[in-house]
């Protein structure tokens, strides 16, 4: 059997994974999700890949390809690259079968991505530069509401009013929220109006990529249970044929797409001795 590991550097984490490929299928030998919290990337780096290996039982010579994505060039032990969208779709596809589409839902923009059934990348579309649309955003609003992040979700369920937030820029979204917190209203109407905001934008992100079917969540904010059924109703209100679906480790789907195409690298670099450097995660890209 064949080991790999992928390394996804963002803008406030990095997530880690070791993957075990066998003939039929892969198992997840150890992941993890470290904060950066300003500490410095390559230290914080190293430590979550040599403690990943210590809790699979590994020593670093076990793993035959290392795959980064999102920041990974700071990696000096990789062995490999791959675009963020590649191992996003990717990963996605793996996380949830029959995915069409995967949403990226990351600390500073979103990305919609649509994909065939081997996990390429078809079409695209991002967010533009304003950060309402980001969990950079939400994390910041949810401090300010002295909420914790894993208390968004659930709160926003708890919703009977919500109240409109601007979509169009964080810095009116985030004057918004003062004025609303003035004016006493709760929690879960708040988060739940930001939900709908963000949705909206996301669900005409999805449109514009021309996306459909069942749509993979993934990034730091694919468990937010609130967001998800958020898209769901906006959705539905847009007359829009999509299924959101996220799962349980939909944070390292970057990670563990990146492992993947490691593996598909590998596979071609063996086969043929030369092959194999082309990014594999787009239409057109060897297969």
């Amino acid at each position: 059997m064949t080991i790999t590991s992928g390394i996804d550097i963002g803008s406030c984490a990095v997530k880690t994974v070791l993957v075990r490929h066998g003939a039929t299928n892969n198992e997840v030998l150890a992941q993890r999700c470290d904060r950066l919290r300003h500490r410095d990337v390559r230290a914080v780096v190293r430590e979550a890949y040599d403690t990943a290996l210590q809790a699979a039982g590994l020593r670093a010579d076990d793993v035959a390809y290392v795959a980064t994505t999102g920041e990974g060039e700071l990696v000096d032990f990789r062995t490999g690259h791959f675009y963020g969208m590649t191992a996003h779709a990717r990963g996605g596809l793996e996380l949830i079968d029959g995915a069409g589409a995967v949403l990226d839902i990351g600390a500073l923009h979103a990305r919609a991505i649509v994909i065939d059934g081997r996990g390429k990348v078809v079409r695209y579309r991002m967010t533009s530069q304003c950060a309402s649309g980001s969990g950079q955003f939400l994390e910041n609003i949810a401090r300010y509401l002295g909420v914790a992040l894993e208390e968004i979700g659930p709160l926003s369920l708890q919703a009977d009013a919500p109240e409109k937030c601007s979509s169009i820029c964080a810095v009116l979204a985030e004057t918004d929220v003062i004025n609303m917190v003035s004016r006493g209203i709760p929690i879960p109407n708040i988060l739940k109006g930001i939900h709908i905001s963000m949705a909206g934008r996301f669900v005409k992100l999805l449109q514009a990529a021309k996306a459909e079917g069942t749509v993979a969540l993934t990034g730091g904010l694919a468990a937010d249970v609130g967001l998800a059924a958020a898209l769901g109703e906006e959705a539905e209100k847009s007359k829009i044929e999509m299924r959101f679906r996220s799962a349980p480790d939909a944070v390292y789907a970057g990670a563990l797409g990146a492992a993947l195409w490691g593996r598909f690298r590998l596979d071609k670099l063996q086969a043929t001795g030369t092959g194999g450097f082309a990014e594999p995660g787009y239409a057109g890209a060897p297969a």
